[in-house]
């Protein structure tokens, strides 16, 4: 997976992120708009073989960046939970 920040203003931020799709990106996407502080979150895909997935997110207080990685943070948390609790319970 490559990062790459397209655009960036005191309240919102687009970021490419390729070699990704709707698995990392709705969940994300998701937990974003959980967020009190984000406005908007949305995603772009594009073409599969010509466009490089973006996403864009929106924010009413404090840097969007920061609710970025808020984002990624609670997601990689509630993943690491699931996998935990499946190992507990013998499932892997």
């Amino acid at each position: 997976m490559n990062v790459k920040l397209i655009s960036k203003e005191k309240d919102s931020i687009e970021v490419e992120v390729e070699g990704e799709n709707e698995t990392l990106l709705e969940p994300l996407k998701q937990k974003l708009l959980a967020d009190d502080k984000v406005v908007t979150a949305t995603y772009v895909i594009g073409h599969p073989l010509l466009d490089k997935p973006k996403i864009y997110v929106k924010v009413r207080d404090g840097k969007p960046q920061a609710a970025l990685k808020r984002a990624a943070k609670a997601l990689a948390n509630d993943y690491k939970e699931f996998r935990e609790i499946l190992e507990k319970e013998g499932q892997l």
